[in-house]
């Protein structure tokens, strides 16, 4: 907390108040800490995101940051609630969350904070906020280039499924749209008497990687290192990802190369559909006539190239927002948080989107900056997830959690750098959109610690779609729904196989682990409302016939 000082004009003499911290809550879409420098992966090298690396490395730095499940809308509904999946009611991409259910800016609010949302929201009420300026188009998902926005104030409808193009049309790239919002809002639009708690929410890097043109030779000429498992996945997975002597492996998980014969990256890469509003002159005939190691190098690539464009592009706005925050004072009286709304394939196994427990797709990147509170240079191990950011700014408010949030404030290890004792040692994933979208992902939980991850595939949508007078969306596009897929667990030692290379489920020397894992999954599941029980008895029934295979 920091001391302004104001003119009293009226008794000639300067007075002194406090005011709260700013929170400036700042999330991209897919963004994965592949894709930073400060997480030391493969592509760290290349220096994707130097602001952002600048203001991680002035606060601290999250390594075990998780998803709760890892898909837009879902992610979204608990970062808003600060519930998991089942308490708020949002699965899948078709949940909603109503605005009375909006805990985290409602609690803001009665600290005092007025509140702001711009960009991508995705959970179809209107907003909580005291200022919004969302997308409209695709169920709130945005185009990249001349975007349509509804701004408070205006005309509001849920979305109902078709498309909704209300609202004002912005011309430019997503990225550089919401952020001259931002500063708009900033300068003129929000009360200066009071603390604001801004979401800043970009749709970059969201598929499929629409950069602005001015990006169009950024890394050009640049080789971007591969992953190893890219070409050769090794122990990775079981017959739920691959199905009996790899049966599956052609229309389970989306991938780089051309295994997943429904989809896979080419489609989109050499595709003028997807070029032309960033690059027209891109030449979409270079995979012609490729073997498939250098079609699936080609392709990879230019994947990376795209995506990384559009990183560029958010690490470029964020600086456009920091050099505000200087300009005004500002800076060091806000909190700077920064993170993805999930984790994201960049090739990895051979596969590219999210949804799959393994931890490219998992971990969120999470980083905090506040030096009144919060030491330059702290980075922790400590487990949290997205059911906890709520909590969390909320207690960074100034403010108590309301009873119906799951999650956990962890503004102690934010301060101290230190885990409190009894903090969570584990975290809980589920994955429900089974077979969804053409990417293919088989539906399954289970739970990941520092050490270990143990991972059920039990293979079934969960609308039971054997029953006939079962109902579910059967118009949503490239879904599999009612294709049941084999039933299998996974174990990874991540202290020893950290690229969940070996899936040692089966490994004798591990059995003492996975039993004490199992019964962990249990307690979580049952503590945290997850269980299938009544709710799904179809998928209970799988698990109980295969809890001890």
């Amino acid at each position: 907390m920091v001391l302004m000082v104001l003119s009293c004009k009226n008794q000639g003499k300067k007075v002194q108040v406090s005011q709260k911290p700013n929170i400036i809550y700042i999330m991209s879409d897919d963004h994965t800490s592949q894709a930073f420098g400060i997480y030391g992966s493969r592509l760290a090298s290349l220096n994707p995101t130097p602001t952002l690396d600048k203001i991680a490395n002035e606060g601290i730095i999250f390594n075990n940051c998780f998803v709760t499940n890892s898909i837009c809308t879902p992610s979204r509904a608990t970062i808003i609630s600060g519930q998991y999946s089942q308490a708020n009611g949002v699965i899948d991409l078709e949940g909603e969350v109503e605005t009375k259910n909006q805990y985290l800016p409602e609690e803001i609010k009665k600290l005092g904070y007025q509140t702001a949302l711009i960009g991508k929201w995705h959970l179809t009420h209107q907003p909580n906020f005291d200022y919004y300026n969302i997308f409209t188009q695709h169920h709130q998902q945005g185009s990249y280039f001349d975007p349509y926005l509804t701004e408070s104030g205006m005309h509001y409808e849920p979305f109902n499924g078709m498309p909704n193009y209300e609202g004002k049309q912005y011309k430019g790239q997503s990225s550089d749209v919401i952020t001259d919002i931002t500063l708009d809002w900033l300068k003129n639009k929000r009360d200066k008497s009071k603390p604001f708690f801004l979401m800043h929410q970009f749709k970059a890097p969201h598929d499929d990687f629409e950069y602005a043109p001015r990006y169009k030779d950024y890394l050009k000429d640049t080789e971007i290192p591969e992953p190893a498992s890219l070409y050769d996945n090794g122990n990775n997975g079981s017959i739920a990802t691959r199905g009996a002597n790899d049966s599956l492996i052609h229309v389970i998980g989306s991938s780089v190369s051309k295994r997943n014969t429904i989809r896979h990256m080419g489609m989109r890469i050499w595709s003028t559909e997807y070029t032309k509003r960033n690059n027209p002159d891109f030449d979409t005939t270079q995979a012609d006539g490729l073997d498939d190691k250098e079609y699936i190098h080609k392709t990879y690539q230019e994947y990376l190239k795209r995506y990384l464009r559009c990183v560029k592009g958010v690490d470029d706005n964020v600086a456009r927002l920091i050099e505000y925050l200087k300009e005004e004072g500002l800076y060091d009286n806000t909190i700077i948080v920064y993170t993805g709304d999930q984790g994201f394939m960049l090739g990895e196994h051979d596969y590219i989107d999210k949804r799959w427990m393994y931890d490219e797709s998992m971990r969120m990147p999470f980083f905090v900056r506040y030096p009144e509170k919060i030491k330059a240079g702290t980075r922790t191990d400590a487990i949290i997830n997205n059911a906890d950011f709520a909590p969390t700014l909320i207690e960074l408010a100034g403010g108590t959690p309301p009873e119906q949030m799951q999650g956990h404030s962890f503004k102690q290890i934010l301060e101290t750098g230190k885990e409190p004792e009894g903090w969570q040692q584990s975290t809980y994933y589920r994955y429900w959109m089974h077979m969804a979208h053409a990417h293919a992902n088989p539906a399954h939980f289970g739970i990941r610690t520092k050490k270990h991850k143990l991972i059920f595939f039990y293979g079934k949508y969960w609308v039971d779609t054997d029953n006939p007078d079962a109902e579910w969306n059967k118009a949503s596009w490239g879904n599999r729904f009612t294709m049941h897929t084999p039933v299998a667990w996974e174990f990874y030692d991540l202290s020893k196989d950290p690229q969940e290379m070996n899936n040692a489920y089966k490994d004798p020397a591990y059995k003492d682990i996975i039993a004490n894992l199992k019964e962990q999954l249990v307690a979580k599941r049952k503590e945290l409302n997850e269980e299938d029980g009544d709710k799904y008895p179809h998928i209970q029934k799988v698990i109980d016939a295969h809890w001890n295979d």
